[in-house]
């Protein structure tokens, strides 16, 4: 296969600019990957499709404010769009202008400082006096909404572009498949038996970026820093052992999953894992521990997309693009989603 069979046309009607209006209220594309059948449902529904002793597992990672507006003491204006946190200080920045080593910034009379140009159109920061970089970036910056929503962040943003169960801030872009989770939803899961459990993955720009590329091997897969705690380790275990289903919530808990699937076997499922998410899910890969995943429909060409069609297959992935494209879905971050799965 190659990068262009994930080519499709999107119209700029079909993509959600905005969130719903209530939390939960999207709609759920459910395809059974066994049968091979599609059929139509409400996210809020997601617990009828779910059985007691499965496993949602979630990424609690907070997106912070990731955009920032700054001067030199010049007075010309440079963008700052923050990177993602990795094991180290969130200290790396893109930028937008002019900079370089020893420029200092100005936003809200707080500075930053250009220690280092490291790689073209990226500078490492650091506030003069000490303190951490991305709280200032917290106390003034703006929600990092995705680009191709083509608008500027507004205030709903701040709520919306957010899990209600988000706690370790990192991300520069949201864990999309669960921001229509609710507490309510939540509630009912646990009630008919299904477990939670928590993972971080700090969501970074490379989420966005098309395959430049015409071929998979062609392709260099950004890096994303994960932890998965003991007790989902152990929980995704006692899952497992019980022949139960593990449900991501998302790509972004596919890829950590998938990419410590060795080290949480090799730790019997008792041993937190961390380490750089930079495996890249297409057809033809195997998954070795997700039974079931939730997640968005996907933009052209991106690695999320080919990470959805290596675990539906291809050729009903298409199938379910081409229904959901007929039937008036929402796609992106802020749309509707689908759940993959083998019923029976």
């Amino acid at each position: 296969m190659r990068v262009s069979d994930f080519d499709y046309n999107l119209p700029a009607d079909r993509i959600a600019c905005y969130p719903p209006e209530e939390r939960g209220s999207t709609r759920l594309l459910v395809i059974d990957r066994k049968a091979g059948t599609i059929r139509h449902a409400r996210y809020a529904e997601l617990d009828a499709f779910l059985e007691p002793g499965d496993l949602l597992v979630l990424n609690n990672s907070r997106v912070i404010r990731a955009r920032l507006l700054c001067q030199k003491p010049t007075g010309a204006r440079i963008e700052l769009m923050l990177l993602e946190k990795h094991e180290g200080a969130q200290e790396h920045a893109l930028y937008r202008g002019r900079l370089k080593k020893g420029d200092r910034l100005l936003s809200h009379d707080a500075e930053l400082v250009v220690d280092d140009l490291p790689e073209d159109g990226i500078a490492r920061l650091s506030r003069p006096g000490g303190g951490e970089v991305a709280e200032l970036f917290e106390a003034y910056g703006s929600v990092p909404i995705p680009p191709y929503l083509k608008r500027e962040a507004e205030a709903l943003d701040r709520e919306r572009y957010q899990t209600v169960f988000a706690g370790t801030p990192g991300s520069v872009a949201a864990p999309t498949a669960s921001l229509n989770i609710t507490g309510e939803l939540l509630a009912r899961l646990r009630a008919k038996g299904v477990g939670i459990a928590e993972m971080t993955l700090h969501v970074g720009l490379g989420t966005f970026l098309p395959i430049r590329s015409e071929t998979f091997e062609g392709h260099v897969m950004h890096r994303e820093f994960y932890h998965i705690p003991s007790d989902t380790a152990m929980a995704i275990g006692r899952t497992k052992g019980a022949g139960k289903r593990v449900v991501a919530v998302g790509t972004t808990v596919t890829r950590a999953l998938e990419h410590a699937a060795g080290r949480l076997a090799d730790g019997g499922f008792r041993e937190a894992v961390s380490g750089e998410a930079d495996i890249f899910l297409h057809p033809g890969c195997r998954f070795r521990v997700i039974d079931a995943l939730l997640t968005n429909f996907h933009a052209p060409r991106s690695t999320v997309l080919m990470l959805t069609a290596a675990f539906a297959g291809s050729e009903l992935l298409k199938q379910a693009y081409r229904e959901a494209l007929d039937n008036g879905y929402r796609f992106l971050s802020y749309g509707d989603s689908m759940l993959i799965m083998d019923n029976g």
